[in-house]
């Protein structure tokens, strides 16, 4: 039977502009729906904008394999397309003595990564480097760096758009059917929406993955795993950024850490920490800056008091509880769910817009795979 696109993404972040994309480059007819008003408004605009090297992720896992790639293929892709980055490098850094047995089993990590170019450094090293820091030991990720995710996601819907595609907007996934002869029946765009025809379906729905793999008959209810929200808010520092590179301390259970980035525009930012909340809930709490403060202040004695401002909040598909070990990226097909020709992405949260591209090919990979 003829469909009206060959394939059909449902969500408009970097992961699901970067399917798209992917999925436009093999020749095909593409759709990509978003239920808000314009790309990228939901977790790839509420995030740090880092680039991150691969160091920390179980060697083996998609995470390590995705971030590494998509790194790489990232940093290609910005300079091709003239969007803005810099490759401003990263340093891990131990604070105090025990802390620095930590610093060499992510050494290790990031080796068997395949992670390019990290170093050890003394406390010595470190400080010639970036002179404010307190610290014991260091470890430099001269591949890290930070970027303009919309940018980025602009310059991924141009391509589906030059390729034939469509991204919509204000158009939100309401079911799917399968259909007798493989492919699927949408209905998307609420009350008086459209029924279309994809061959194909790929939903990287971010917060909404749950939501919207249960919208799709035959999906078993049984293989979907349980949405957890992982909120992290940002303070922004009032005066001179301190240090040119990332700074980050050693990563904290389920997350990366509250961490230091001198954005694009040349201004400091704090953040995220980790809440668990209920939803999308993206208020930031002045009182939070005192907390926050005397975090900082264990790599950076120097901050003075009363110079942070709350700046903006987001909330992270999470795939784990409090307490809970932290899981891999799951992209499931036809082999977890029994549906020809769907692929479903669930708790794609850091590093998953680093990985984006390299997560794209992964899924054009598993549909072929399939076919």
């Amino acid at each position: 039977m003829s469909f009206d696109f060959d394939a059909t993404v449902v969500g408009a972040g970097a992961v699901g502009l970067a399917c798209g994309r992917a999925l436009a480059a093999r020749g095909l007819s593409v759709l990509v729906l978003e239920r808000e008003g314009a790309i990228g408004q939901g977790v790839s605009s509420r995030n740090s904008e880092v680039i991150h090297g691969g160091l920390y992720y179980p060697t083996g896992s998609l995470k390590a394999r995705f971030c590494v790639e998509g790194r790489r293929a990232l940093y290609a892709f910005l300079e091709s397309r003239k969007v803005e980055h810099w490759k401003c490098g990263k340093l891990i850094v131990a604070t105090e003595p025990d802390e620095v047995g930590r610093l060499d089993a992510i050494f290790d990590q990031a080796v068997a990564n395949d992670v390019e170019g990290v170093q050890r450094l003394t406390a010595g090293q470190a400080l010639a480097l970036e002179p404010e820091l307190r610290v014991e030991a260091a470890l430099l990720s001269p591949e890290s760096g930070v970027f303009d995710s919309h940018g980025y996601m602009l310059a991924l819907q141009g391509e589906i758009e030059d390729a034939g595609g469509s991204v919509v907007v204000s158009t939100p996934f309401d079911r799917a059917e399968p259909l007798p002869g493989g492919g699927f029946r949408i209905t998307a765009g609420g009350a008086g929406g459209t029924v279309l025809t994809t061959r194909l379906l790929v939903t990287a729905a971010g917060l909404q993955a749950q939501d919207a793999a249960g919208r799709i008959d035959g999906y078993p209810a049984g293989g979907i795993p349980k949405a957890h929200y992982g909120k992290g808010v940002y303070f922004r520092l009032t005066g001179r950024a301190p240090f040119d590179r990332l700074i980050y301390p050693p990563p904290i259970p389920g997350a990366l850490g509250t961490h230091y980035r001198k954005d694009l525009g040349g201004q400091a930012v704090f953040g995220p920490d980790l809440t668990y909340v209920d939803g999308e809930d993206y208020s930031v709490d002045p009182a939070k800056a005192g907390e926050f403060a005397a975090y900082v202040r264990r790599f950076w004695p120097g901050l003075l008091d009363n110079a942070l401002t709350p700046d903006y909040a987001g909330v992270r598909p999470k795939l784990h509880g409090p307490g809970e070990p932290q899981p891999d990226f799951q992209l499931h097909g036809a082999r977890q769910h029994g549906l020809a020709g769907l692929v479903a992405l669930f708790g794609i949260e850091s590093p998953g817009l680093t990985s984006s591209l390299a997560i794209g090919e992964a899924v054009v990979a598993m549909l072929q795979e399939h076919a």
